[in-house]
């Protein structure tokens, strides 16, 4: 299992750390040191059933100060992958990668039914 995320990021820090205490064991992997790119986030996306827009940092400053609530709508799927793949800060974290399915942010219900 991957875990993708921003080491300053108060909640990829509680998701590491409710990993750690169910002993689940993962890969680490920073965002902004090794950035998901465009292949990974294409493939992550198919798997996870999830809308592309789940993929975005939605209150990241990137996010904001582009403007990409008004731009998002009006690019194509594609567009929005390279986009994403362009810096680690517009990816929503924490990320989990397992073989068959992917997790966007930090819900522990979710986690629990899907890690344990």
């Amino acid at each position: 299992m991957l875990f993708v995320e921003y080491p300053r990021c108060t909640t990829c820090r509680k998701a590491k750390k409710w990993l750690d205490e169910h002993n689940v064991e993962y890969v680490d992997r920073d965002i902004v040191k090794d950035n998901p790119q465009y292949d990974e986030l294409k493939e992550w996306y198919e798997r996870s059933d999830l809308p592309l827009k789940r993929f975005f940092n939605t209150s990241g400053k990137i996010y904001r100060e582009n403007k990409l609530k008004d731009k998002l709508p009006d690019m194509s799927e594609d567009e929005q992958l390279k986009l994403l793949s362009t810096d680690g800060m517009l990816v929503k974290r924490p990320i989990i990668v397992c073989d068959d399915f992917v997790l966007t942010g930090f819900k522990e219900a979710e986690w629990t039914e899907k890690l344990l």
